[in-house]
Formats: structure tokens, sequence, C-alpha cells
């Protein structure tokens, strides 16, 4: 494969430095292509770009030709949608059919807020007498957009979507360890008429170019998915600006299975919330809390269904592909065997292909049972395949039970009574609480993000267009 470039101003470039980035297929753990090594010099070059196109002719479009760009777009990744999703599937190691599903949502993204462009409305307000006001929402402006590795096609349509269809112009820094499906919908982008510093991509390190984007001076707003303390140390930089920030971070998400539950309907989707994507996924459901009374059915029943998952190269369209690097594959290995150590029990492990390549980062899915409320691994992200059991006695117990880590992303309740439903829907702390289903982060029509330490602001759906604006008055005093 070609090495990768930039798109500043329209254009593709290599890094001002000349410096690049490996890139590594997780399936085999081998090179396959290269990234630009971006720095402050490339981000300053895509920033101007982009203000440029926002005083420009993208910020002279109305909202109906903006919609229509964007209606465009999701066209063409529909037309490119083999070849990007086994892009996808080689980049992250996801399997095939996930890799599938995911370009499928970019697409719906774009078609969403390319619908949604022109229905964006200000209000007019009641005042004095002889006076009209208007609120008018006016985009920020130039946005930055921070996109994490896990799904890189999801979340740059999820986010720049947004950003274009309320009329900002982007600068968009993605994971360097998973570029390639945006780089090339950018490129898609051009092709259906966005003018050229609307979207503008710089590769690089978190640490040089993610931080010269957050730290840019020039810019209106940023958006950040990503680890909770990456999230802490954008918002630091952001502050610095005075700029508003929208962070999606870390979740430690509850499905709490009550003993009336429907249980043929109910664990498919626990086991899925935790195996799709190989946990990698802030929103998965990495907890499942179980009534006493059915535990022992419930473990016996979630262990089988682990037992019986197959891990191994993206491209087969196993049930589970490869975690992303090394790094996270030693991240993984080292929580697990760390509670091991202190006796947390397993229920149940999954098996890895044997001929699965031996240089890929492959950890099989892990089924812990009766772990303690307070370990690290029912406190703190795995952001891997393993899925911690617990058991309570009463619905009070399992409210504290979700409620009790730092995070509040997501949450599920199954239960097939009603006015339980609506407490435990109350009281969960969390930004989405699903019941009897769970849509790790849901639809493209549901507002999305977390409470607690999963962040603030909100992206997807109405809200997620909303928060790339902010209010403008106009107060006239006509008599």
């Amino acid at each position: 494969m070609n090495a990768q470039r930039n798109l500043i101003a329209g254009e593709q470039v290599q890094a001002d430095a000349g410096r690049t980035i490996d890139v590594l297929d997780p399936s085999d753990g081998q090179v396959f292509t290269t990234l630009p090594r971006s720095d402050a010099r490339d981000v300053d070059a895509a920033v101007a770009a982009a203000r440029r196109a926002f005083h420009g002719p993208w910020g002279r479009a109305t909202a109906t030709e903006r919609g229509r760009v964007l209606t465009r777009l999701s066209a063409l990744i529909l037309q490119h949608h083999e070849e990007l999703a086994r892009l996808e599937c080689r980049d992250t190691g996801k399997p095939i059919q996930q890799a599938k599903a995911d370009i499928t949502a970019c697409a719906r993204y774009f078609e969403y807020y390319g619908g949604a462009a022109d229905k964006l409305h200000g209000e007019s307000i009641p005042y004095a007498a002889g006076s009209t006001v208007i609120a008018l929402r006016v985009p920020h402006g130039v946005t930055g957009h921070i996109i994490p590795w896990n799904y890189p096609a999801q979340i740059f349509g999820r986010s720049v979507g947004g950003a274009l269809a309320a009329g900002n112009a982007c600068v968009v820094k993605p994971a360097e360890d998973a570029c390639l499906t945006p780089l090339r919908i950018a490129a898609l982008a051009l092709e259906a008429g966005l003018p050229a510093g609307a979207l503008n991509m710089v590769c690089g390190l978190g640490i040089e170019a993610g931080a010269a984007l957050a730290a840019h001076p020039d810019l209106n707003h940023i958006s950040f998915t990503g680890s909770a303390a990456t999230g802490t140390a954008v918002a630091q930089a952001a502050a610095v600006n005075h700029l508003p920030v929208t962070l999606e971070l870390g979740g430690k998400s509850p499905q709490i299975v009550f003993a009336d539950a429907d249980l043929d309907k109910a664990l498919p989707v626990v086991v899925n919330a935790i195996v799709q994507n190989a946990g990698q996924t802030c929103a998965a459901g990495s907890r499942v809390l179980i009534e006493r009374s059915i535990h022992a059915e419930v473990m016996d029943r979630l262990a089988a269904r682990f037992a019986a998952l197959r891990t191994g190269p993206g491209a087969q369209g196993l049930d589970c592909g490869p975690l992303i690097n090394a790094r996270q594959l030693g991240r993984v290995r080292a929580m697990v065997e760390a509670g091991l150590a202190d006796g947390l029990k397993v229920a149940a492990r999954a098996t890895l292909e044997a001929d699965a390549p031996a240089g890929g980062f492959y950890f099989p899915p892990l089924l812990l049972d009766q772990v303690p409320a307070d370990h690290a691994i029912a406190q703190q992200e795995v952001f891997g395949p393993v899925l911690a059991a617990f058991a309570f006695d009463d619905e009070d117990e399992a409210i504290a039970l979700a409620n009790g880590t730092p995070y509040g992303l997501t949450a599920a309740v199954w239960t097939r009574d009603g006015a339980r439903q609506l407490r435990c829907a109350h009281g969960i702390e969390a930004g989405q609480v699903f019941v009897n289903n769970y849509g790790a982060g849901g639809g493209i029509e549901l507002p999305f993000g977390g409470m607690k330490h999963s962040g603030y602001g909100r992206e997807k759906a109405f809200e997620g267009l909303r928060s790339f604006t902010t209010i403008k008055t106009i107060a006239i005093s006509h008599g």
C-alpha cells in the first residue's frame, strides 16, 4: 500500500519535517504502510486552511448547499463500501462484518446530518415593546477533532458530520494506530464537492500533532474521544485559549440482569456487548450484575457462550479480532494477570484459532466471576474483551453497584417489571440507559455522552449538531 499523506487545503501532502510512522496490521503485526508524522507546523497549516475556507466558500455556502454536499458524501461512502470496510478491517483488526457495519454507520451519519443541516433553527424572544430579539445558531468557526483508533470511521462521521453540517471548517487528527478510513473518506468529501480547506486531515502522534491541535490559539472548539487521562490534558490545553470542549471518555458500563429477565434475549446481547471490537469500546458492557437467585444459571450459560467464541484475524470474520497494538495487548494482559494473582475466578475463556498469525495482538475473550466491587477490574477500563460478573440481592444493591465506579456512559436493565424498569433507568447515573436491549453507543439518532468521568457534552442526534454551534443574540429596537 502506498504511503499515506495529510490532506491540507485540498492537497495531499507529507509532513513538513518529512518524518513518517509505520502502520502495523494488528492481525499479524506486520508493517503495511506509513503515515506522516506531523508536528505543530503541519497543524498550523491545516488550521490556517480551515480559517480561509470558513471565511471563504464554505462559510458562504447556504445550509441547503452544505446538506447536499454531505448527502453526496454519504452516497460515495456507500459506493466505496467494500473498499472502505476492508481498509477498516486491516487497519484496526476488527472482524470484517463489523467493519462493514461501521462503514454503513459512517455513511448514515453524513446522511443524517446532511438532512439536518437546513433544519437547525434559532428562535425569536419576546422582549420589550418596540423591540425584536432573535437568537441565531451560528457555527463556532474552526473546529478541531481528535479521533480515536477503536472506531475511526464511525467517530469521524459522528464528529465531523455534525461540525460540517453546522457550517464549521474542520481540522482532524486521527489516531496514529487507525488513520486510513478517515483519510480515504476525506478524499471522497472533495469528490462530493466540499471546498478545499473545509476539511483538513493531519496525521501524527498524539503527544506531537494532537497536543498542538488541542492547544492551537486559532481554534474555536475542540472535540475529543479517548481516555479520561488524555481528555483531561486536552481540556487543560483548550482552557488556555478559552475553547469549548466536547469530551467522550471512558466507561465501565453495567448490564443488570434481574431474575424475571428474558435470558434467551439478554445473554447473547450481554456477550456481544463485551466481545464487539474485542472490548475496545468506551460503551462496552464490561460488567454484568446478576440477581443472586439466577446467578449460577446465568454464569453457566454465559460460560458456554464464551467457550464457543472464536478469535482470529479480522478478515476471517470470526467472533473476535485482535487488539489494536502490542501496547494495548500488554496492558490488558497485565490487568488480568494482576487480577488472577489477587484470586479472581475464571469462569470461561474463548479460544484462539490455531492458524492465527503468531505476531498478531490476540487476547481471547475472558469471563471472570465474583469480582469484588472495589477491585481494579471492576473499577477501571480494561479496554479488552474481559467481562466481570457480580451478584446482587435486591434492586437497591443493583443500582448501587451500577453507580459504584467513576464512570457513567451507558447501562442496561433486563427485567419484565415495568415499574422496576423506570426506577432503575432514573436511578442509574449514565448518559444512556437501555431497557431490555443494549446498543453500545446507541443509534445515530440518540444523543450520546457521559456523566462523571465519562465526559461532558453530547454527540449524535440533533444534540450533536447543536454542540457545534453557539448562540448569537440580536436585539433590534424599532419603536
